[in-house]
């Protein structure tokens, strides 16, 4: 019965892991099924959204207005990268954005060395979510952890209307597509790039301050998870939301299950599934379809 407790408080471990995978792989994903662009800078964004967040929490001592701000900060952000760094490149080459990403990465690092320092910094959950929760008079929970998976199935939901019900979710989709036809229908591409940037950046920075009291705060924190960011978006399928949000919780629920029974393969096991994958579907679970598709 113990062996058994032990595999389901994993798989719920798994699943927390694996919704901080989609958050940050809908972001990526979004952004490339729309812009083409591999945006090499995502985990800078998300270990920017959780020094956003342990900003705003020593400021205001409230873990709530964190929550907010760091979407926030980063959607922002987002905005002015895309505008005044990424749009001047559209139409060249398409490795012309993947360098300017990757060395934006680099900047954020070292602009947040320069001012927090290279010192891990401590970021607990706030009280209401300290304590475990009793599920089922079976096992204790983090409910930090039950809180990351329900917001983030209420993101992705919320995703999901804004694509599906809004004039400006179907112009994404439709944009995905055809974008020529797109724009000979008098629509400014532009602005819709400009929007879908932003919103991937916000994903990013909310994925940032959720991890914030699971994984430390520090610098490269951004660098690994980026990695494991693109396995998911790869497994899923470059572009496609639903191939991210499969791929992110297959991946959370392979490392927590092979952290249990191997951990000495919990490192490359991420990396061994999607090798798998790709040798059955070379193109993702969901490659080349389109946005929630």
């Amino acid at each position: 019965m113990e062996e058994w407790t032990a595999i389901v408080i994993q798989l719920f471990t798994g699943l927390s892991l694996g919704m901080l995978y989609v958050l940050l792989a809908l972001g990526l994903s979004i952004v490339f099924g729309l812009l083409t662009v591999v945006n090499f800078a995502h985990g800078a964004m998300f270990m920017w959204g959780a020094y956003a967040g342990v900003s705003t929490l020593a400021i205001t001592g409230n873990f709530w207005l964190a929550l907010i701000a760091a979407p926030l900060v980063m959607g922002l952000y987002g905005l002015v990268v895309e505008k005044f760094l990424i749009r001047p490149l559209y139409g060249r080459d398409i490795n012309y954005p993947l360098l300017l990403t990757f060395g934006l990465q680099f900047i954020m690092i070292e602009i947040v060395r320069i001012f927090w320092g290279t010192s891990d910094y401590p970021f607990a959950a706030p009280e209401l979510l300290s304590q475990p929760v009793n599920v089922l008079d079976v096992f204790f929970f983090p409910s930090y952890r039950l809180f990351v998976i329900v917001l983030t199935v209420v993101i992705c939901f919320l995703l999901w209307l804004f694509l599906e019900r809004t004039n400006l979710g179907l112009i994404i989709r439709a944009g995905t597509r055809d974008p020529l036809m797109v724009r000979a229908l008098g629509i400014d591409m532009s602005r819709i790039w400009w929007v879908v940037f932003g919103i991937g950046s916000a994903l990013a920075g909310l994925a940032g301050i959720l991890a914030a009291p699971i994984r430390s705060v520090f610098p490269e924190m951004g660098v690994a998870m980026l990695v494991e960011c693109f396995v998911v978006v790869v497994v899923g399928g470059m572009g496609s939301l639903k191939g991210a949000i499969l791929a992110g919780i297959i991946m959370g629920e392979a490392s927590a299950l092979t952290t249990l029974f191997y951990p000495q393969m919990a490192d490359i096991v991420i990396f061994l599934v999607m090798a798998v994958v790709l040798l059955i579907r070379p193109s993702g679970l969901f490659g080349k379809a389109g946005l929630l598709e």
